[in-house]
């Protein structure tokens, strides 16, 4: 049984003249690939959702949009998906009047397709997450160090974090304090002379 939501209807009602037929010819489309559809709003914009969120339409001042949940992991066998382009172009591109609609067929092939990838409980890949640059600690002794000499203490400063770094663990890693107190005295004097730590490496 085909139900509505009253809403959609509002949206619709208030969208620009031109955006009408489009939006109401594809949430006609929507209904008949798949019965069991549920309308809904989400984010302002109608929405579709079949055993999770589906597709949804959207209308703006110059074009209508309308896009799958899953459109990165569909098959796109007729070339049409706008996979790269900004997401409030929806998967086919700015819609402005019904002929930029896919054929009903094959639009309907495509939301079949949305309903399969939820029947089958196909999930979107999880996103990476960003990798957070940890702090970086700089233990008091070699502050102490940098603070006696004001050229070390400006180039220390003046480095990438990247290059604070380098010194940083190069020192702290020492194994006895005796290489540790060595290199920390190796490393005030080549920042002193605005060298970084591996200067001896880099391209002049």
């Amino acid at each position: 049984m085909i139900t509505k939501d009253k809403r959609v209807d509002l949206y619709i009602n208030k969208s620009a003249d031109y955006a009408k037929p489009i939006l109401n010819h594809i949430r006609e489309l929507v209904h008949k690939a798949c019965p069991d559809v549920i309308e809904t709003i989400k984010w302002g914009f109608p929405s579709f959702d079949y055993k999770g969120p589906m597709c949804s339409m959207a209308s703006f001042k110059q074009h209508c949009a309308f896009g799958f949940w899953k459109n990165s992991i569909m098959k796109d066998p007729n070339k049409i998906f706008k996979r790269d382009e900004n997401t409030a172009m929806g998967s086919f591109g700015p819609i402005k009047s019904i002929k930029d609609i896919p054929n009903d067929k094959i639009l309907i092939d495509y939301i079949k397709q949305a309903v399969k990838l939820n029947d089958d409980g196909i999930k979107l890949p999880a996103r990476s997450k960003p990798v957070q640059q940890k702090e970086l600690i700089v233990p008091d002794y070699f502050t102490k160090a940098l603070n006696k000499n004001k050229k070390a203490l400006k180039t220390f400063e003046n480095f990438s974090p990247s290059k604070r770094k380098e010194y940083v663990e190069w020192v702290t890693e020492a194994k006895t304090e005796e290489t540790k107190n060595k290199r920390l005295e190796t490393a005030v004097e080549w920042m002193e002379e605005g060298k970084s730590r591996n200067w001896k490496y880099e391209r002049k």
